[in-house]
C-alpha cells in the first residue's frame, strides 16, 4: 500500500522520530543522498499563494538530485475539468512523488486515493504537517528531547497549524494546550484523535479560553496569522475576537525564563505578535523557516524508501 504524508498522525511516533533524526542529519550534509537523481521529477502543486513552501520544496528536491514542477492549478485542469483522481492518475506515470498546497482535506484524499505515488500535504484548510515536521525540528535542536515539553498555541484553534498541533505534538509525547475563543476551538474529532495519541505516548492535549492560563510555565509558545487566507473577508472581526491573545512579552513572561517563541510565518506583525517578540531574543523563527528545507528533504526520503519497499 503506498505511503502518503496527508496529516500528521499518518505516521507513527517512531515513524515521526526516525524522519527528524534523518532531517537532522540532511542538515548537516545537504548533499549526502540523492534519491532522486536521474533527475527524476516531483510535481508540486499550488492552490495558494506561497513563499516558504515554495522555495523549500523546490531546492529540497534539487538538493536530493531531483527536478521540481511547479504547477499553479490556475494554470492546469486540474479543479476545473479535471478531477483530483484523474491528474494522480496522469502524473504518477511521469513524476516520482505528488506535493499539493491546496484548501480541503478531501482533495488531498482523493488524490492519494487515485495514485501509486506519495502524496504529500503541503498546506490544507485542515492540517499543515509539513510546518510541524519542521517546527519539531527546531524545537529538538534548541530543547532537546521532545517527549514531556509543554507548548501552548494561542490564537485561532480551529486553524490547520493548531490541529496540526495537537496531532503532532501528542505523536511526540508533548503537552500540547490551545487557547481560543470558544467559537474557534479546534475541530472536537481532532481533539479526540490526539487525545487518543497522547495516551500511548505519554503525552496530553488540552483546551484553554484563556491564553495566559495556557502559557504558564510552557517551554514553547506558538502563534500564526489570525487571518488565513480565504479568511480575508473575516478580518475585521477577527481582529477584534483574538485581540487578548496576542504574544507580547507580557505574555511571554508568563512561560518558562527561557521559554522560544515560534511562528510559521508570514506574520502580522502588531496583530498576533509583536515586533519585540518575534525579533527578540527568545524567537526562533528563522530556524524554523529554514527547518522546513530539511524536514521536508527527509520526509521525501523517507516516503520514497517505504513505497520502494
Amino acid at each position: 500500500m503506498t505511503r502518503h504524508f496527508l496529516r500528521d498522525d499518518d505516521i507513527s511516533p517512531a515513524e515521526q522520530a526516525e524522519i527528524l533524526d534523518r532531517a537532522l542529519e540532511l542538515k548537516r550534509d545537504r548533499f549526502a543522498v540523492k534519491p532522486l537523481a536521474g533527475p527524476q521529477t516531483v510535481a508540486v502543486i499550488f492552490d495558494k499563494s506561497s513563499t516558504r513552501t515554495r522555495v523549500s520544496f523546490a531546492v529540497g528536491i534539487a538538493d536530493l538530485g531531483g527536478s521540481p514542477l511547479i504547477i499553479s492549478t490556475a494554470s492546469s485542469q486540474l479543479g476545473g475539468k479535471e478531477t483530483a483522481s484523474d491528474t494522480a492518475r496522469v502524473l504518477e506515470r511521469q513524476v516520482a512523488a505528488i506535493v499539493w498546497r491546496t484548501y480541503g482535506q478531501a482533495g488531498l484524499e482523493e488524490m492519494a486515493n487515485g495514485t501509486t505515488v506519495p502524496v504529500v500535504n503541503a498546506l490544507s484548510d485542515d492540517f499543515h504537517p509539513c510546518q510541524l515536521l519542521a517546527d519539531l525540528l527546531t524545537i529538538r535542536e534548541h530543547r532537546g528531547d521532545l517527549a514531556g515539553l509543554t507548548i501552548a498555541f494561542l490564537g485561532d484553534g480551529a486553524s490547520n497549524m493548531a490541529q496540526s498541533y495537537l496531532l503532532a505534538g501528542a505523536t511526540a509525547g508533548m503537552h500540547v494546550r490551545v487557547a481560543s475563543p470558544a467559537a474557534y476551538a479546534p475541530n472536537a474529532q481532532v481533539v479526540a484523535e490526539a487525545a487518543a495519541i497522547a495516551a500511548r505516548t505519554g503525552g496530553s492535549v488540552s483546551l484553554h479560553t484563556d491564553p495566559r492560563e495556557a502559557v504558564a510555565g510552557v517551554d514553547v509558545v506558538v502563534t500564526d496569522t489570525w487571518v488565513s487566507m480565504g479568511k480575508e473577508e473575516e478580518k475585521a472581526d477577527r481582529l477584534a475576537v483574538f485581540g487578548d491573545y496576542r504574544v507580547d512579552n507580557t505574555m511571554m513572561a508568563l512561560a518558562k525564563a527561557d521559554a522560544h517563541f515560534m511562528h510559521c510565518l508570514p506574520a502580522d506583525r502588531g496583530y498576533e505578535v509583536t515586533a519585540d517578540v518575534i525579533d527578540g531574543p527568545q524567537s526562533i523563527i528563522w530556524d524554523e523557516a529554514e527547518n522546513r528545507l530539511h524536514a521536508q528533504k527527509s520526509l521525501l526520503v523517507w516516503l520514497l524508501a517505504q513505497n520502494a519497499a
